[in-house]
């Protein structure tokens, strides 16, 4: 009863710790010694440490004149500073905007100048990072971590003459991420409103104080940001963090650290599966209890072996920066529903809509719109164009396309961006690679619309192999032929190019613009 009596406590502690930023104290006071990340750079930070650095940072940013409700970008690779920086705009009132560090140095300025940041933190690691910052007239303080960047203060010397201890008067931050920008300029997704996570939601993903959280993915990406770092901040959990993918260094960890929760995305899976079964059989994985993924659709036999081999303890989400309903699914459920990323939510609705503006039935694809919660939720900063063409009254598309079954459980096909047309009939590239991946030899997949004189754009797929298989006349034909047993003729692709590589965001989603664009510019090779 005591042990209850002292969580329900704690549980109340985080809740209203979490409404001013200061959930991280919460911790610093509980367990102080804690490693709360450790990262690939050999560095570790405990939760006092942690705690203290963002105050110190928070009477920083106060002497350069940052105030609530200013921004500061942040283009930092997964290590120590980034947990200290998130912690210290959280409880400092500032807008956080964390930068893909892989873009070039005018695509990070134009984020940092979009975003209206009063702060730069810069990874010296980024080595456009110093470029990007003189085309940035705006920013009030620069600071540099692992290393010297010309025009920056360094981190840590910055750090060094400030109080450490809880400031006096927190206000909650914000976060706003940018959309990756398949079409122009990546755009900020702002609510005026910060979200706050209440520590029971955190709690029903299994988490207790052996929790190991690790981060396999960038953080500067939505969802390792929320699934991996800040759910490891509000659980009082250790966050390993990891720099690169390497399949097996990846298994390794999971099994030598224990780690109990984990953020991937399907491509993850396919290489952690094509790992050889001895590599496999060396790394116990029994310990792992939440497998949260998302962010591109899973073919069903990539989850099927997963849940083989790791247990049912994959969850599922579908949703986006933009917020929405959301959608999610556990593993016994999916067994139930493969393909499924969920039922139609109970709270704020979904509307699958065709191209005439009219509510598809069950069964019938279309795009998805996703009701926008009470306040108008998100908008596109700085762009009320795109907010608008966004929104059908009050309901908003990502542009995803899909549809509900018989059961309201839905049901994803592809991006409208993406649908090939091919003589008036829509056609969803993801049904299509959901059955190539089967293929023994197919290790990824992006099938594409070129161009078709008659029918004006013709079904191709894009294949890369796996070790073992070569490309050649024949293995191509074998491919289409294993299609046509699944696909209707219609769907099947009409020809089919082989890859060494293809190209995928940070985030695990495939670049189709960028497998197209050769097509339609007319210079690929077709077989």
């Amino acid at each position: 009863m005591e042990d209850l009596k002292e969580r329900v406590g704690l549980e109340e502690r985080l809740d209203q710790a979490a409404v001013t930023g200061m959930t991280m104290a919460v911790w610093a006071d509980v367990q102080p010694d804690k490693p709360a990340v450790i990262d690939a750079y050999g560095k570790s930070r405990t939760f006092a440490e942690v705690n203290a650095n963002a105050n110190r940072l928070a009477r920083l940013f106060r002497q350069h004149g940052v105030q609530p409700g200013d921004s500061l970008a942040l283009v930092c690779s997964n290590r120590v500073e980034f947990i200290e920086v998130l912690a210290a705009t959280m409880r400092a009132g500032v807008r956080i905007t964390p930068v893909n560090w892989h873009l070039n140095a005018d695509e990070i300025a134009y984020i940092i100048n979009d975003c209206e940041a009063k702060v730069l933190v810069g990874d010296a690691r980024v080595a456009v990072i110093g470029e990007a910052a003189t085309h940035c007239p705006h920013l009030t303080l620069k600071l540099s971590v692992g290393g010297e960047i010309d025009g920056f203060v360094d981190y840590d010397t910055a750090l060094v003459p400030l109080d450490g201890s809880d400031i006096a008067d927190p206000v909650l931050g914000n976060q706003m991420m940018y959309t990756s920008g398949t079409t122009g300029r990546p755009k900020g997704v702002y609510r005026p409103t910060p979200v706050v996570t209440p520590v029971s939601i955190l709690a029903g993903r299994g988490y207790d104080d052996t929790s190991i959280q690790l981060c396999a993915g960038p953080a500067y990406h939505a969802a390792p940001l929320a699934f991996d770092v800040r759910a490891a901040m509000g659980t009082g959990s250790t966050l390993i963090f990891m720099d690169k993918w390497d399949s097996e260094q990846v298994l390794r960890t999971i099994s030598e650290q224990k780690v109990t929760h984990l953020h991937m995305v399907p491509i993850m899976f396919q290489r952690l599966l094509d790992l050889p079964a001895e590599v496999k059989a060396k790394y116990p994985v029994d310990h792992v209890r939440y497998i949260v993924h998302g962010a591109a659709p899973c073919p069903p036999e990539v989850k099927q072996a997963m849940i083989d081999w790791f247990g049912p303890v994959l969850s599922e989400y579908y949703a986006g920066s933009e917020g929405g309903a959301g959608f999610t699914i556990n593993s016994d459920e999916w067994l139930k529903k493969p393909g499924s990323v969920g039922k139609r939510p109970a709270l704020l609705q979904v509307r699958i809509i065709d191209e005439q503006g009219n509510d598809c039935p069950n069964g019938v694809p279309g795009t998805i719109y996703h009701q926008l919660p009470p306040g108008g939720g998100f908008q596109y900063y700085k762009d009320e164009a795109k907010t608008q063409a966004s929104r059908v009254g009050d309901f908003f598309t990502m542009g995803d396309v899909g549809y509900f079954d018989e059961d309201d459980y839905l049901f994803l096909t592809g991006r409208s961006a993406e649908t090939i047309i091919s003589g008036g009939v829509n056609i969803y590239p993801q049904e299509i690679d959901n059955e190539l991946i089967k293929h023994p030899a197919v290790a990824d997949s992006s099938t594409v619309g070129i161009p078709h004189p008659e029918w004006g754009e013709q079904v191709k797929a894009v294949i890369m192999l796996n070790e073992g298989y070569e490309p050649s006349d024949q293995l191509g034909h074998e491919i289409l032929d294993f299609a046509r047993k699944a696909l209707p003729g219609f769907k099947v692709p009409r020809s089919l190019d082989f890859v060494t590589e293809l190209p995928r965001s940070e985030a695990g989603k495939i670049q189709r613009n960028k497998v197209r664009a050769p097509y339609w510019e007319g210079r690929a090779r077709q077989i």
